[in-house]
Formats: structure tokens, sequence, C-alpha cells
């Protein structure tokens, strides 16, 4: 109890402090809270931005999470963070489709440049970089920036970086130095030196070149006293500016003043202030430029002229043209955009704008710039551009299908015929047309107006197919049934005594294609007292009036039926007396007994006639002779019986109707709807009418009366409309473009033309096409050519150099000499009126020159008359042409002046010379076939067959020359320009085989056989024709089908005539009864329709089933018991069971008056399987071959099988037998197949030749093309490989302008200084070929001159003794691609060039300096190694070079931090006695000394080897890789037959494997040593230490 209580209290007090303590935490949160909120430790947090949903386009939104959160982590309810600040949660976007993907793109920058990263160090190959690009989103309208999330949807974000390497430092690379310059002769100072070349520039930061020129001074002997130190050279300096002569010149200095405004005014020679001038735009001033000369010692002092010259001063003046540069007008405005539409980036439109010429350039002015500038069309200007239109591949529908466009390529000599049916080719147009976008709505709008096929990309579909044509079947039907009972018209309302017979047949096959419908299906023949219903008797058992023989009566059942054998109710036979009992007689033992009525027999005729009339017979026989007083038997007469029959006439009737008209609407019959009937639409019902008339079978028309009326077929019925469908053609095309450029005057009228396509004919009563479908007209508005010519002035007066700068100079006081001589030019239009010069430039060529050298002669010149004009050429090729002058004044007395040589007064040239040479030029064409000459204008069409083989020619291209051996135009030689050659390309022949055999008739006569056609070879295929099917071997046909037949199996069947009376023989019996033999007539008829009756052969019937001729047969006597024939067996099951009987029986006809017994009156015998038992089955042949019609020859046909009936003792029988069991039937017997159409390749025609690839010159081609229509199918010919054909070109001329060499730098008079270098242009003449060989011509054959860039003179200078010069420029080095670990970095590789600095003066050599060098991009570079090459050895010194890996030495390219030592030293020095420095670096010792080797690895000393004074010592010394090794413990070991070094002087494994072997042994040594003195450990003084031969070692281990 106490317990309790202290549990309790505990208890309780708890309870108490925790109801305490919550509430204080919930205060206190509450209080937290409250801080919290004021101290806003709440925040909103958001999540991502989910996907843009909605529609597509703008109209999308997307949403995020939003939730407020404390600031230490935790999830807070809403309304505790400040809703005014709350994110939004869901936003507008634009939502990303699929079909944007036509929109949108990402546009990238290119990759920037290579930026190195990481920590820098020593670069070995190369430096890892990082290069960064930018991306953006754009639409591809108008090329503006959207938001990048776009474009992320359709395909992610191009990577903006990506890593890169930066190839090392690369310092630059020389050449080794050339060989020494000569010195110079003499005793004066001079200096040689020694140049090298850049072999590759520095790159990427490396070594700049080192100097290209080492001099030194040559070493000369003193000169002698009383000879010059120095040499004196004529400098002659730089030609100075043209420039007027001042103002004391006035009265000498001229100009030419040139009036471009004057129409035919002459220029004058003004003389007038040149600094005061005003000039105008056209005029050429002429003035005079000047050059110092001065003399120079070969140590660049200048000295006075006189030293230098000794006969006359060279030229320091001349006359010159002042400098004029180009002046052009102002820009004009900018054109409008060459494209009115936008293709963006890949092909922007182009605007320009032009500036016409104000001053031509004068002198050596500058030239005019460009006239015309081009740029594309501004980003702002596309953006108003619409985007260009696209353009696709169209089609038309598929024509009709043709069976003889397939035909035509087996035997194109076929005979066209209707009927053609199976496997065809059909075609289409098809042509290209634009689609443009609509920027608004966003989507395609098709514009079906036809454009040229070049703008559409991408294959064009195929312009033809293979087709079926259904071949057309007639209708099949079954064979006629037999003529049924007289009917009347009508049984319920019958009228007259008038009926008729009927017979039907069936259609069995339902008829295909246009043919006419099927033939009649009944036929009638009227006949009397027709009858609908009649009373079906059956006979019961014959009942006698008294006793058991006698007269009696036999009670009849009768039952009335209708003509279809169907029971109807009795009142309807109540017209005719209903029989119900009929007399009869049962034989008592005496009476003769006579048999039933035999079957009444075939009747003879179907039908009657005037000349026969059809009729059968029945017959019965005395099976019973009577006894005395009995009845006796009635006359051989009464025993037969005979009937007409068929006695309806041999004509019949029935109902002949006209084919169905085409369908017409119909007034009365609306349909709304829209049917489809054989896969064509169908808009509406309407009517087909036909005429119905009776026909007689032999006279044609009878009246309707004679035909029933209840078979009367009917003559409207109702059809489905077509719907019409209008022909549809394309809009025309535009109409093709007229020249934009201008045409000459007297040129043909050019015409421009457009077409339209028809994309479907009309049908079914549509719209017609249009008849026009290309149209034709002649161009508008074509510019004509403006006409302008240049107008050439008279040449001015010779302009020399004023006076007063000539008389300042030594010698040259006389005015004359050369000088200049200018002329006015002007621009004149076609009516002779002035006009601007930029026409001029632009339409009559450049502007004649307007300055010319001209020549003042001098007193002591030679003067000539002007030379006159050359004599007329005779047509005699060895003729010449010559042209004189004559001297004047008084030259005609200066003997100096008759010298010819020199002064030449007659000039000789050859005549032209008209005959010409032609030589075959490249090789023989292809073998054209059409199209060789006669070329068809591009762009029609071409119809109608091509021809591919036969006769054709080939050509060979000329080149034409004149006597000279210069090429001439190949008209000169040739009309055409070619040789031609006629020859054969052989035509392809297929095989051919011959029409098809007749079949042969069905292998079997009842059931299924084969039947069977055959082809045989005509004419062997040859030249690549179509091959020929194998040999059939066992039939010897190239060819053979079989196919199942089947022949019914009753077509002939065994007629048997009644039996004979029973032939008794009488000689042996006198009663004339008993056993007997009766005989009959058995003969084979024919079953079928047309030869119903008819007696055959009786091999035709079947043997196994001929019927008995003879039987024997039982005339009972009198008194005895007469029975009758055995009637039929019994049927066996369809299963044959032996357990099952089969029973006959006959009839007690007449009781025998004693008590003998009757015969068995019943036989039974079991159903044994193929005797008197059979199981039948279904036989199944195989598909027979795909069998087409007549007038196919590939496509749909159809394969059968047969059907026939087999018993179970194997034999074929009637298919009734298995109809009769009801049988299944195996489900399909015919089915659809295809015959591949065999077909050749089907080609275009060829197109024109094209243009020639060369405007001149050998090796041009002219090409055509042929394009694939169809390929080839099946065993066809296939394409052929050449689908383009190529000629070469006639050999045209080639001129063009040729710059000779430069020439040798030209002082005019002095020895050193500044000259010209000048070249020659000249007009030639070549073929355009590699080797062709250039020879000039006249230059007004190569036309305009070359660009006016093309330089013809340049300054240039010879270096005097004592200067300065630069070397001519090396040879271009070898391309050398920048590489990293042997691989190209860079596809493109550098060459550089050089130019080295040469000074020739020994007092200021450090003033020569500078140098040049030339750097290009170049293909096909290789990568080169840079290897420090050694030489060996020599006294501890030997040569160290740097080899590229081409085996070139350069200074350069090998990395200094590897170079190897060039001097060796030994560290400490050999200052032992007769030791020396080894060449591994270690100290050795002397011939006859050996080694004597410290432990640190050093020579100690060197030992004499007794008896080795002259010996070779054996003792050498090695170093090992670390440290020195003796090199005696090398010679001993080099004495074994196992070397334990290497050849490198490393240790082979064996050794290291020796020293573990022994390191094992000694330490088992020293464990065994342990155990032994574990308990006694002695010390043992080791030996005092000698000094023994030591063998240092240089492994792992201390010996």
């Amino acid at each position: 109890m106490l317990l309790q209580q202290n549990w309790v209290s505990p208890h309780w007090a708890w309870q108490s402090l925790g109801k305490s303590f919550l509430l204080f935490v919930f205060l206190m949160l509450q209080t937290a809270d409250l801080e919290a909120r004021r101290g806003h430790q709440f925040v909103w947090k958001t999540g991502h931005w989910g996907r843009c949903v909605g529609d597509c386009g703008s109209g999308g939104t997307r949403s995020r999470a939003v939730w407020c959160t404390h600031t230490e982590g935790w999830t807070s309810h809403h309304a505790n963070c400040d809703q005014k600040e709350k994110p939004e949660s869901h936003r507008r976007c634009f939502k990303v489709c699929d079909w944007h993907l036509e929109l949108f793109e990402w546009e990238v920058s290119g990759w920037g440049a290579c930026v190195p990263g990481g920590e820098a160090g020593a670069c070995v190959t190369a430096q890892h970089g990082l290069q960064r690009r930018s991306a953006r989103c754009l639409q591809k309208l108008n090329r503006s920036t959207v938001a990048s999330e776009i474009c992320e949807h359709l395909a992610p974000r191009p990577p903006l970086e990506q890593a890169c390497l930066v190839p090392c430092p690369r310092d630059c690379v020389v050449s080794d130095f050339s060989a020494w310059s000569q010195c110079g002769g003499g005793c004066a100072r001079t200096m040689r030196h020694r140049t090298r070349a850049v072999v590759a520039p520095p790159l990427y930061g490396g070594a700049p070149c080192p100097n290209l020129t080492e001099s030194r001074l040559c070493e000369m002997a003193a000169c002698p006293l009383g000879e010059e130190e120095h040499t004196y050279s004529l400098k002659v300096g730089p030609w100075g500016e043209c420039r007027l002569p001042h103002h004391e010149d006035v009265s000498m200095a001229g100009r030419a003043m040139l009036d471009f405004a004057a129409d035919s005014g002459e220029p004058s020679v003004s003389w007038l202030e040149g600094h005061k001038a005003h000039h105008r735009a056209w005029e050429v001033q002429v003035g005079y430029q000047s050059r110092p000369v001065r003399c120079v010692r070969s140590d660049g002092k200048n000295v006075v002229l006189s030293l230098c010259v000794q006969d006359a001063v060279p030229l320091t003046f001349k006359s010159c043209v002042i400098a004029k540069d180009c002046e052009t007008s102002e820009w004009s405005a900018w054109s409008a955009c060459s494209q009115t539409c936008s293709w963006g980036e890949l092909a922007p439109g182009f605007r320009s704008r032009r500036r016409g010429v104000q001053s031509l350039a004068v002198g050596t002015g500058k030239f005019c710039p460009e006239l015309e500038e081009r740029e594309a069309c501004s980003a702002g200007g596309r953006e108003l551009l619409q985007p260009c239109p696209r353009f696709s591949w169209r089609t038309s529908e598929w024509k009709a299908c043709q069976v003889s466009l397939l035909l035509d390529q087996q035997d194109p000599r076929h005979h066209k015929h209707a009927g053609l049916c199976g496997g065809g080719i059909q075609t289409r147009e098809v042509y290209c047309v634009q689609i443009t976008v609509e920027v608004e709505m966003n989507r395609l709008k098709e514009v079906s107006r036809p454009v040229d096929g070049k703008f559409c990309l991408g294959p064009a579909p195929s312009a033809s197919q293979l087709c079926n044509l259904p071949c057309p079947s007639e209708c099949e039907v079954s064979a006629w049934s037999v003529w049924g009972p007289c009917l009347p018209e009508n049984c319920q309302d019958r009228q007259g005594r008038r009926g008729f017979r009927m017979r039907q047949r069936r259609v069995i096959v339902d008829p295909v294609g246009p043919l006419s419908g099927c033939p009649h299906l009944v036929e009638s023949i009227p006949c009397e007292d027709p009858v609908c219903y009649e009373w079906i008797i059956s006979e019961g058992i014959c009942v006698t009036d008294h006793g058991k023989c006698g007269l009696g009566s036999r009670i009849l059942k009768t039952v009335c039926k209708n003509k279809k054998g169907e029971e109807v109710p009795h009142h309807l036979c109540s017209e005719y007396p209903r029989p119900e009992v009929m007399a009869c007689e049962i034989p008592c033992a005496t009476d003769c007994v006579i048999s039933e009525w035999s079957q009444w027999s075939p009747c003879s005729h179907s039908c009657s006639s005037k000349n026969a009339e059809g009729s059968q017979s029945r017959s019965r026989s005395i099976l019973a002779l009577p006894a005395e007083g009995g009845k006796a038997c009635p006359p051989d007469r009464v025993l037969q019986e005979h009937r007409a029959c068929n006695d309806h006439p041999c004509v019949h009737f029935y109902w002949e109707t006209s084919p169905w008209s085409s369908c017409s609407e119909d007034a009365l019959v609306a349909l709304n709807a829209t049917f489809s009937w054989s896969g064509e639409a169908t808009c509406g019902v309407g009517t087909q009418t036909r005429k119905v008339s009776c026909m007689k079978s032999s006279s044609g028309h009878v009246t309707p009366k004679r035909c029933p009326d209840s078979t009367r077929p009917e003559t409207v019925r109702p059809c489905l409309l077509l719907c019409k469908k209008d022909c549809i053609v394309t809009p025309f095309s535009e109409w093709s473009r007229c020249p934009t450029a201008c045409q000459p005057d007297n040129a043909t009228a050019v015409k421009q033309s457009r077409y339209r396509i028809i994309i479907q004919d009309a049908a079914n009563g549509g719209h017609a096409c249009p008849d026009t479908l290309y149209e034709e007209r002649e161009c508008e508005d074509i510019p004509i050519c403006p006409v302008y010519r240049w107008k050439t002035h008279r040449w001015s007066n010779c302009i020399l150099v004023p006076d007063s700068v000539r008389q300042g100079v030594l010698g040259y006081n006389e005015a004359c000499g050369h000088g200049l001589q200018s002329r006015a030019v002007t621009c004149l239009s076609e009516t002779n009126e002035s006009a601007d010069v930029t026409e001029c430039l632009r339409w009559a060529g450049p502007m004649p020159p307007l300055v010319q050298e001209c020549l003042v002669p001098c007193k002591d010149d030679c003067t000539f008359t002007p030379w006159s004009k050359f004599t007329a050429c005779s047509f005699d090729c060895e003729s010449t042409k010559t042209r004189r002058r004559s001297l004047t004044g008084r030259s005609r007395k200066r003997d100096k002046c008759q010298n010819t040589d020199v002064y030449p007064q007659v000039e000789t040239e050859l005549c032209p010379c008209e005959v010409f040479t032609s030589q075959p030029h490249g090789n023989w064409s292809d073998c054209i076939i059409g199209g060789g000459k006669s070329e068809p204008q591009s762009g029609m069409r071409s119809h109608g067959d091509t021809k591919e083989c036969g006769e054709g020619i080939r050509l060979r291209a000329i080149a034409c020359y004149d006597k000279t051996g210069r090429l001439v135009d190949p008209s000169h030689c040739s009309s055409s320009g070619y040789i031609e050659e006629s020859c054969t390309v052989p035509c392809p022949f297929d095989c051919k085989l011959s029409d098809w055999s007749t079949w042969t008739p069905c292998s079997s006569s009842c059931g299924t056989g084969v039947k069977v056609r055959s082809k045989w070879l005509k004419e062997k295929p040859y030249n690549g024709g179509r091959p020929c099917p194998k040999l059939d071997l066992k039939n010897q046909a190239q060819v053979y089908e079989a196919v199942p037949c089947y022949t019914e199996c009753n077509q002939y069947s065994w007629v048997v005539e009644p039996w004979s009376p029973c032939k008794i023989n009488s000689e042996q019996n006198s009663l004339h009864c008993g056993e007997g033999i009766q005989t009959r007539k058995v003969r084979c008829v024919s079953t079928t329709e047309d030869h119903r009756g008819e007696t055959v052969p009786n091999a035709l019937c079947n043997q196994a089933e001929i019927p008995d001729e003879v039987q024997k047969c039982s005339l009972y006597c009198p008194s005895e018991c007469a029975v009758s024939d055995w009637g039929q067996w019994s049927t066996c099951p369809q299963v044959c069971d032996p357990n099952v009987m089969q029973t006959r029986t006959r009839q007690v006809l007449r009781s025998s008056v004693n008590t003998k017994p009757c015969p068995e009156d019943s036989q039974v015998k079991p159903c044994i399987l193929n005797q008197n038992c059979f199981q039948y089955q279904y036989n199944l042949t195989d598909w027979s071959t795909c069998q087409l019609s007549e007038n196919a020859t590939c496509g749909r046909g159809v394969r059968k099988r047969l059907l026939s009936c087999v018993r179970s003792d194997g034999r074929t029988v009637s298919v009734r037998h298995c109809q009769q069991r009801r049988l299944e039937k195996p489900a399909e017997l015919s089915s659809e197949c295809l015959v591949g159409c065999v077909v050749d390749c089907r080609l275009s025609p060829w197109s024109a030749w094209s243009q020639c690839s060369q405007t001149c010159g050998a090796g041009g081609q002219m090409v055509r093309g042929r394009a694939v229509l169809l390929q080839a199918a099946g065993e066809g010919r296939p394409c052929p490989a050449q689908l383009a054909q190529h000629r070469s070109c006639p050999v045209k001329p080639c001129y063009g302008w040729r710059l000779g060499p430069w020439s040798p730098c030209r002082l005019q008079g002095g020895q050193c200084g500044d000259g010209l270098q000048v070249r020659n242009l000249t007009c030639v003449v070549h073929d355009a070929s590699v080797s062709a060989t250039a020879k000039p011509v006249e230059n007004a054959l190569c036309a305009e001159l070359p660009l006016k860039e093309t330089v013809l003179q340049l300054p240039c200078s010879v270096p005097c003794p004592g200067d300065c010069h630069l070397t001519e420029w090396s040879e271009w080095s070898s391309c050398e691609l920048t590489c990293i670990e042997g691989r190209s970095f860079e596809t493109t590789g550098r060459q550089a060039r050089s130019r080295a600095f040469v000074g020739q003066s020994p007092e200021s050599p450090e003033s020569c300096s500078g140098q040049v060098m030339e750097t290009r991009p170049c293909s096909g570079g290789k990568c080169y190694d840079y290897l420090w090459k050694t030489s060996l050895w020599r006294d501890n010194v030997r040569t160290v070079w740097c080899q590229r890996s081409d085996g070139i030495n350069v200074t350069g390219g090998c990395a200094l931090q590897t170079k190897p030592a060039e001097v060796r030293h030994c560290s400490p020095a050999c200052r032992k006695p007769f030791s020396y420095c080894t060449q591994r670096g270690v100290c050795g010792c002397e011939r006859g000394y050996t080694e004597i080797m410290r432990s640190n690895g050093f020579l100690d000393y060197c030992m004499k080897v007794p008896g080795l004074e002259d010996k070779k010592a054996d003792v050498k010394t090695i170093a090992g890789k670390n440290k020195p090794v003796n090199s005696k413990m090398h010679d001993i070991f080099k004495g074994w037959s196992i070397q334990p070094f290497n050849p490198d002087g490393k240790l082979k494994m064996w050794v290291y494997g020796v020293s573990a072997s022994g390191l094992l042994i000694i330490a088992f040594l020293i464990f065994t040593s342990f155990l032994m003195c574990k308990k006694s450990k002695q010390h043992q003084s080791t030996p005092p230490q000698q000094k023994p031969l030591t063998l240092a070692y240089d492994g792992d281990i201390d010996m």
C-alpha cells in the first residue's frame, strides 16, 4: 500500500507538471509566431517553371509551385508570408508545336580564338585551351531573335564551348649559310659576305629570325705607291616629278589644250603660264622632269663629276606629261534590290550604284576606280521583303493505260489493232510549281502556275509506270436444258388453249469489258392445251375379283402437283378426272405370262418437221407359255407399241435485246447522295434503255405474240450517273524572259513563249480541254544598243624640254631630240553629237592614246620622208610587199645617212598566205545517231520514237594552222570544224519465237487430263538482245505450256435396243420352252448437245462398261412357276461395310400347277469395297500456268485447277457421282495471277548539245544527255551505262596578252644608281593546252588590253660600290604544316621567302641593316620533325647541328633544352699519372695500364700490367649507366661465352637471377649459424684490410 502511494503521487505530480509545460510551450510558440511575423522571418519560395501547355503559338501558359517557408527551412501556411510580395505562379508563354520546325532555327556564331587555360608551364607539344561561341534562336522569315525555349523544344541548343589546342611557340627557322662571296681584285678594301634564307617563319609567339647576312673584310695587300685605292662610278638618281616650267621659261614652256566639247576643232598649241592657268578637265599638260647625276667613290663619298665622265654626260631631262588622276562624279542613289523576295542568308539580293567619269587619268595619274558598286541588300531592307516562294514537283493524273507503248519496245513494226489488253504503260505530265508562305496565317498556299524545272530540288517523280488494262471476256453459258411441259402464260389467269414449252440455259461466266452482253437464255415453242397442274399416279397392288387369279382391279394413289413437281391442293386438278381404279389381271397357273411394258425409247427427233417426225416405242415379251385350257399368248404385233413424240415444230422463239444505252439523267429520279461505283465517284441516278424484239430462230423478227410475255426482258433500268469531270489545266506559265541586254539594230526578232499543262482530262460530259496549250509572241521594248564612237583629232607639234633647262647642261644646246605630242579625243553619238565620255568608255572601248612620243631631228641627224604605203600583194604565197622612204635636206649629202644597214630606206615583208593545213585533235567522239549536225532547239519538247542504233557518224575535231604554223579559226579548213566518219551502232535483236501452236486435245476422254501448246525458236538473239528461254529437252520446244483439262465422262454412252424374244433350241426341246438365248443391239452414241443421239465409233465409249449383247433367258413351260426378271440391287452405304448386304428381288407372276416350288425370289451379297461397293472423292489438279487473254502479252491473268471425281478403285467417273453424294468441294478453283511484263529500259530523247566547256583552245567538250524514264523490268533490256555523249569542240584559237620577261635594270647612261626595268606586252595565239607554244600575232586580235593594274615598268637600282643593297628574293620554301605529335593541326601550311641586306663598305658595316621576309598560305604541305644531329667525338669535341626530317640542315626548330653537349669534360679532372679523359666522360688509363678504382667509382691510380708492354692491353674500362665502372671487369667477362652486359651497357636479366640466388644462400647460412651459436657468442676479429685488385660492379648488390 505504501508502494502504491509512492507510485501514485509522482504520477499525479507529473500530470500536473505536463499540463503546465504544454501551456507554457503553446504560449511561447504564439509569442514566437508574433515575433517571427514582426521580424519577417517567412519568405516566399518558387519552383522551376513547367512546360508550356495549351494552344500552339502565343496562347500557351506555364506554371510553377509557390510556397511560404521559414528562414530556418520549414514550410508554413501562405498566410504567414506577405501577400503583396507573392511571386506569380502562372505566366503566358509561346507553345511550340511540330510545324514550327519550318519557322525557327538556331543561329550559331563562329568559334572564337583558342584561349589557353590551366597552369603555365613548359610547353612540350601544345597547350590546352577553350573556344567559345554564341547561339540564338531566330525566326526564319524575318531573322528576328525569339526566346531560346522555342528552339530548345525543336532541337537541343548547340554546344557553346569546346576544347582546343594551341601549339607551342615556334621559332624562326633559317637555312645554312651559303658559301662566301669572292673578294674583288686589286688593292682596294672590299667585303665578302654570305647569306641564308628563311625556311619557316616564327609562329605562336616564337623567336624572330636571326640575321640573314654575315660579312667579313677581305684580306688584301697594301696598294703600291701611285695606285688608287678607290674606284669611281657614275651614279644616276631617280627621275623627278614631272613639272611645268618656271615663270622665266614661259616663252618656251608648252602645253596642249584638248577640247572635248568641240565637234571638229583641231587642237592648238598655246603657251600659257602653268601656275596661273585654270585647267579644264580634259587638257593634257606637257612638262619636263630631271634626275641628278653624280660621281661616287668606292667608299661611298661623292667626288667631282669629271673623275667619272669620259664621254657625254647622260641625259638628265626629258619631256613628260603632267600626272592627273581620274576624277569621277558622285555615286548615284542605290538601285532597288535585285530580289523582290527574301531567300535568307544563302542567296541575298544585291543593289548597285554607278558613277560617271569626269576626267580620265593622264600620265602617271591614278586610274579610274570601279564605276559600279554592288552590295548585299541591308538587313533593314531584307526585313521588308516577303519570303521567296518555294518550289515542288507536281504531276497530272495518269493517262489511260496503253498496251501499244509496251508492244512498241518488242516490235516497233507491230500492227496496232483494237482489243489489246494486259500489261501496258501509262504516262503523266511532271511539272514544277511554286508554293508561297502566307506569313499571317503560317500556312502554305499553292500557286499551280508551272515554272522552269530547274527551280525544283530533288529528283522529279516518275513520268511513266506499268499498268494493266483489263482483258475483255465473252459471256459463257451452259448447255440448253430439255424442253419443259406445255404451260400457259399464267396459271392464275389462263386465256385460251395456247401455251408455251420452254428451255433455259444459265450464265457460267459474266462478260468483262466493252463486249456485248450474254446471248438469250430462254427459248420457247408455242403449244396447244397447256396444263398447269396434273394428277401424279402411283399404282397399288392388283386385287382379283374372284380367287387368286384372273381379272381384278388396282387401286391408284393420286397426288395433284404443279409443273415444278410441288404438291398442291387437289381442287387445282379438279378440271381433270381423278383416276382412282385401274383394271388389272393376275395370270392363272395355265395362262400365258407377259412381262411389264419397257420404258419408252428416246425420241428419234428433237422436233418435228415436214420430212421427219419424232417417234418412240416400247415393248414387252412372253415370259411363260400357257397350258392347255389356259389363256393364250397375244400375237407379236401386240407386244410392240409406238407413239409420236416431240411433235412441236423445229423453229423456236426467243427475246432478243439490244445493248443498254449510256446512262442519262432522268428528271423523275433525283439522288442527293454521292456513291462510289467501280472506284469512281457517282453523282445521282439515271436510266438506261434498250430495245426488245421477238425473234424466230430461222427467219428473224416476228410479232411479239409469238414469244411469252412472262420472259420478256426489261427495257428500262436505273443506273448510277458518273460525276462529270471537267478538263483541268494549269494557268499559263510566265512568259519566257526577253533578253535584258540591248540588241543590235539589225538583230532578228526575239520571241517569248508560255505554256500550260493538262492535269486532268475531261470525262463523262465535262468541259473539254482547250485547244491552245502553247503561245508565242514577239518581245516588245527590247533596248537597241546605242552607237558611240571616239573621234581623234590631229596631233600637236612636238613639245621639247624648255631651253632654259636644256641650256644649263653641257652639250645640249640645240632644241632637238625626243619630245611629246598630244591630241584631242572626243566622244560622238550616232548622230555625231557630242556625248559624255562615259558612254564611249562603255560602248566604244578604251580611249585612244592622248599622248605619243615624237622626235625633232637635230642638225646632225638623218632625216627621212614618211614611209610610203606597202605595195599590193599577189595571190602567190611566196610574194612579198615593200614600202619605201627617202632622205631629205642635207641628209642626202651625208655619208653616214647613206648606210642602209643603219638607216634602211626599203622595208620588205611577206604577204599573208591563204594556205591552211588541218590536223586532227583529240579522240573520236561517240557514235552519234541523229543530232550530229542538226541541233534541236533547246526548250522544245521532242516527241516520237528516238533512234538508238544503226548508221551514224562520229566526229573528230581539227586544229587549223596557217603557213607560219599559227593557229587560226577552224572554218578556214572545214565548214564544221570536224572530220566526219560513218559508224554503226549494232542494233540488239531479241530472241524470236513462233506463235503459240493450237492446244492439243485433252489427254483424257473422261475426267481430268492435260492439254499443251508450244512455241519454237525462229531467230536467236544477238547484240545484247533478250535471251531465249531454256530449251525444254523433253518436248523439244523452246516454250512449253501445259494446262489441266476436263472431259465429261458421259459425252458418249452405250445405247441398247430391246432384247429379242427368248430363242429356244427347238431341236432339243419339242415344247419350245426352258433355257434359251436372247440378243440385242448395242451402239455408242453422243450425248452432247450438238450431236445428241448420233452414233459414233464404239471406241469412244467406255469399253469396261459395254452392255451384254447376248444373255441367257428362260421361257417358262406350261404349268411351271413363272417369275419376273431380277430387280436392281439395293444400294450400299457410302462407307462400304461387308456386314451390310445388298439385295435384289423378283416377283412370282404365275404359280405352278404341281407342287414344284418356285425359284428364289431374292438374293443377297455383302458390300465389298471395289467389287460391288465404291467410294468417291474429289480430286484437284495442280494449278495451271497463268493464262492471259489472247490479246495480252503480260499483266493480270487467271490460273485454274480442275475438279474430277475419282472412284476408290482409281477410275475417274462422272462428277455427278460425287455431286449426288454431296461431298465437300474445294473452295477455290481459279485465282488471279500476274505475268510480269518484260519492259525494256525507256529513255528520254537526247538533249541538245551543250555549249563548249571552253570558249577557245583544245580540250573543250560538248555533252548531251538523256534520262531514264522507265527502268527495265523482267528480262527486258537494261538501261545503258552511257547516258551522256561527249564530243570535242572545234579548236578555236585563243588570243591573249603575254607579258615578256623583265629586262635588266636600265640606267640610261649611268653605271649605278636608279633606273627602270621594263617588259613587253605581246598579243599571242595558242591552243590553251599545257604544252602550247604561243606565237605572236597582230595586237588587234587580242581586243582589249589587260587590266590597268598590269605593270610594264618598275623602278630598279644597281648598287654602287660601297652601297647597301637587298639581295634577290630567295626561292619559296617547301610547304610546311603546323603539326602536333606528327598530326596536322591546320589544313593549310605556310611558305616563306626572304631578302638579305648586303653591305659593301668596310667603313660602316653597321649601317646596312634590315631584312625582308614574306609568307603565304599553301596547300599540300607536310609535317616536318626537327632533330639534333652530332658528329663523332674528336678530342672530346664534336659538332652539333639541327636537321629537318627531309635532310635540310637548319638553324632553329630544335628545342634548346635537348641540345647535346659539344665539348666533353671529366669531373674531377684526370690528374693521375698515365690517366686521360675517355670519350665517356670518365678517367681512364693509357695503353699498358689498368685502372685501380675507388669504392666511389672514381679512378684511384693507374697500375702497369706486367708483360704487356708490347701487347694490347686486355683490361679496358666501361662506364655504367649511372656511375663509372672498372673497365677491367668488362674485359674479363668479355672472354666468357656468356656476356653479362647488353650492348647498351645494362646488366642482363640472368645476372639479377644469380644475385638473388646468392642472397638466398647467404641468408640460409646466416640463419644456420645463428641456430648453432645461439648459446655462446664468439667475437670474430676481422682480418686486416688489404687492397686487392678491385672489380667495380655497377649492380644493385655489393659484392
